[in-house]
Formats: structure tokens, C-alpha cells, sequence
């Protein structure tokens, strides 16, 4: 059994990525990716230990990305996970997340003053020292819940920093296809995460959508996760033959911010990922 979507302090999870890796070798995972946002700090942090215990650590990534649909007014957030089996990203790929990550400091920094302006006293400085370089929305969440300006970290979101939230505060990402795009010149696999959230209620609207992001170049979908029962598994199972990519998956494991969520299992034991998923992103990544 697997584990290829896992989030360490290094972006917004609450266990190290020593601790994951550690574990991981716990529970007898084969292989894990620590899968954090616009960064590979916590791959390059784990890497000695998955090589001192025997753990297999995929490099990968999840980036934010910006979904352009002709019948919605304004881009929808899609997550993009990039896997990396076979060798470490591009220098050029690096160089490309950097800008990511100077963008997602901006958004703090203006996030922040808009909070202040909203008589709530959540500092830049406070929200650093949880998430260092990649601090975001869920280290908000976490201090706007600590300080009683909220009742749970989902109030935050949906009341102040969800994209309808009053606070929410607009930040520059890649555009889909330019998300896929790099992970590929990069030499990487890009899959879409956790399809179940592109929100589409109709399966058919839904799987078209899905067919114009793989004309796009996405090459696998994440049919395993934590959000997924076990018929939106095989309709993504179906949708990948249907259109000739691989099938990802992983439990989404943040720590204590999503305690009912367990590294290699998901939520109540709903995710098993099998080894033929790494098997075939590994056929499919260039040498």
C-alpha cells in the first residue's frame, strides 16, 4: 500500500516530514509523497530519512492553479498535484515555483491587512512562524480560530477566506494549462486532485470537463481520497480509461488540521492506494 498525497509542515500539515516518513514506515507503507503546496522544502527535509529507513519518497508537489471555464464569470481554484517517480524536477521548474511562492507571500501580506481592517489582529509574523515560507489560509484559519474570531478553522473559509469569504484576497496563479504545462516541461506527471471538488453535480458536465483538461495535457486523475466514496472511486476509475490516463491517489493527510483524515488510509479506512498506481506513473516519466 502507497500513500502519493501527504501535506508536512513545510506547507499547511502539522507533521514534520521527518514524522511522516517515519510513519509511514510505521504502518508499512511501501511508498509515500510528502505533497506540499508551491513546494519541494518538504521532500528535500525527508529525503535522508526516507533513505536511512527504507521508505520509497516520490518527489511531487500541489500547485494552485486558475481554471478558465467559458459558462462561469470567474476562474475556479483547481488543485494540480505533479509527480516526479523517476528523477527530481528541472531547474527551470524550481526557478518557476519560486515566483509561485514570492506570490503567495504577497497574498499574505495583503490577506493580513484586510483582516486587521476587519478588527481582527492576525499578524504576518504570527502567521510565519506556522508556516514559515509557505504560510497560508489554513495558518490563518488556525490563529483567527486560537485568538475567537471564528468557532472552527471551517468557519474561517467559508466566512472569511473561501473565495466568496469576505476577507478573501485575490492571489496570481497559473492558469490549468500552464500548470500542466510546466510540470511536464519539468519532467513530471501532472494529475488533477481530488476531482470530486471541481463541483459539478451532473456526471456527464462533470467528465467533460475533466476530457478538456486531459486535451490540456493532463496525464492522470486522482481517483483516491479522502473525499471520495467508493462510486465517485470507479466513476474516476472509469473517466481515466475512458480517456487513456493513469489513476493517483492518497489519503490528503494534513496532521492534527484534519484529524478524522490518517496517513494511508483517509477518513474511516476509505483509502487504499495498491503499487500498480507508482508503477505506472513510474512507466510513464521520462528517464
Amino acid at each position: 500500500m502507497i500513500d502519493l498525497h501527504t501535506h508536512s509542515t513545510a506547507s499547511d500539515g502539522t507533521a514534520s516530514p521527518a514524522q511522516i516518513i517515519e510513519d509511514a514506515k510505521a504502518l508499512d507503507l511501501d511508498a509515500v509523497a510528502i505533497t506540499d503546496h508551491d513546494t519541494l522544502a518538504g521532500y528535500y527535509e525527508a529525503k535522508p530519512v526516507a533513505d536511512r529507513l527504507g521508505v520509497e519518497l516520490v518527489c511531487a508537489i500541489e500547485l494552485s492553479t486558475k481554471l478558465i471555464q467559458p459558462d462561469r464569470p470567474h476562474p475556479k481554484t483547481v488543485h494540480l498535484l505533479g509527480y516526479f517517480p523517476r528523477r527530481e524536477p528541472s531547474a527551470e521548474f524550481l526557478a518557476w515555483i519560486g515566483g509561485m511562492q514570492r506570490s503567495r507571500n504577497d497574498r499574505n501580506i495583503r490577506l493580513a491587512d484586510r483582516l486587521h481592517s476587519m478588527g481582527m489582529n492576525v499578524s504576518l509574523e504570527e502567521v510565519r512562524s506556522r508556516g514559515r515560507s509557505m504560510a497560508g489560509r489554513p495558518h490563518f484559519a488556525q490563529i483567527m480560530v486560537e485568538k475567537g474570531y471564528v468557532g472552527s478553522i471551517q468557519e474561517a473559509f467559508d466566512k472569511y477566506l473561501d473565495e466568496a469569504g469576505q476577507a478573501y484576497v485575490e492571489r496570481e496563479e497559473p492558469t490549468f494549462a500552464e500548470g500542466v504545462r510546466q510540470i511536464l516541461d519539468g519532467g513530471g506527471i501532472p494529475s488533477l486532485a481530488h476531482p470530486v471538488r471541481l463541483g459539478k453535480r451532473v456526471p456527464a458536465h462533470e467528465e467533460e470537463l475533466i476530457r478538456r483538461m486531459c486535451k490540456m495535457g493532463l496525464k492522470a486523475i486522482e481517483a483516491y481520497h479522502c473525499d471520495h466514496g467508493p462510486r465517485d472511486l470507479e466513476r474516476y476509475q472509469f473517466i481515466a480509461r475512458r480517456y487513456d490516463v493513469a489513476v493517483t491517489g492518497g489519503s490528503d493527510f494534513h496532521g492534527s488540521l484534519k484529524p478524522d483524515v490518517k496517513l494511508g488510509t483517509g477518513r474511516n479506512g476509505n483509502v487504499s492506494v495498491p503499487n500498480k498506481v507508482l508503477d505506472r506513473l513510474r512507466s510513464m516519466a521520462p528517464r
